[in-house]
């Protein structure tokens, strides 16, 4: 005996108002929240020169993120020191107060500090009023450790949510991304990867994203940046262009 089986039928039922509309405004909010990530793609960036970072023709902004660590970033300042050359350094408020001597240091030498966030987290996927307190809290540290008033800020992962948006311009930071980055955080990175992955963008205008710290990559990355920064260097002045930190770079209010 056969016994014949027959698919229940379901009946779409419309979403009653009192449910779509609060639903409604939930997905406006979150998307709200997030658009202002769009920048972290390329073809965005190339749209929003500001947030990417596009500064005078003749200039590349040199940017490094994540420290400052004890061990890395003191080598960093000898060998730009080397160079004759100073960089903008996005800080994380927790390795500040780590490591204090050397945030001191950045600004004694004449580099400049911006505000990576207290600790590298992704502003999407952060309770609301968490970023803005820490991107507040990192601007006081950089001002009682440093003695100097950061300007810039920039997002980890360069997700730039709504809420870090607003609390930047509050806080007088102006946000800032990056038109060429290394890829210099895996352990397969090199010297010669770095430099092949930024060559595109080695252009008048750049602003370049590397980093002085592995305290969120892979163990001692940071040596393919550091090994990789004279020719860096030197391939920009071959070229005709001056590289320095963001305060040079002539980025349009």
């Amino acid at each position: 005996m056969h016994t014949h089986f027959r698919a229940p039928r379901f009946r779409a039922r419309r979403v009653p108002a009192a449910v779509a509309g609060p639903v409604a405004g939930v997905g406006a909010a979150l998307t709200a929240h997030a658009l202002p990530a769009a920048t972290w793609l390329a073809p965005v960036r190339r749209w929003t020169p500001r947030i990417a970072g596009r500064g005078f023709p003749d200039h590349v902004a040199l940017t490094l993120d994540d420290g400052p660590d004890g061990a890395s970033t003191p080598l960093f300042l000898d060998e730009l020191a080397r160079l004759g050359c100073r960089a903008t350094f996005f800080v994380l408020g927790s390795m500040l107060r780590r490591h204090p001597d050397v945030g001191r240091r950045i600004a004694a030498e004449g580099h400049e500090l911006g505000v990576h966030g207290w600790n590298h987290d992704n502003a999407l996927l952060t309770r609301p009023g968490r970023v803005a307190a820490e991107i507040a809290r990192t601007v006081r540290t950089v001002e009682a450790v440093c003695g100097v008033r950061p300007r810039w800020y920039r997002p980890p992962y360069g997700a730039l949510s709504a809420e870090a948006l607003l609390a930047a311009r509050r806080n007088g930071l102006r946000p800032i991304l990056w038109s060429a980055w290394g890829r210099d955080w895996t352990a397969s990175a090199t010297p010669e990867s770095v430099l092949a992955a930024l060559s595109p963008g080695l252009v008048g205008g750049a602003t370049l994203l590397l980093h002085d710290s592995d305290v969120t990559s892979a163990p001692g990355a940071w040596k393919s940046s550091l090994g990789a920064l004279p020719n860096v260097v030197g391939v920009c002045r071959a070229a005709g262009l001056t590289v320095g930190p963001l305060r040079d770079h002539g980025i349009p209010a």
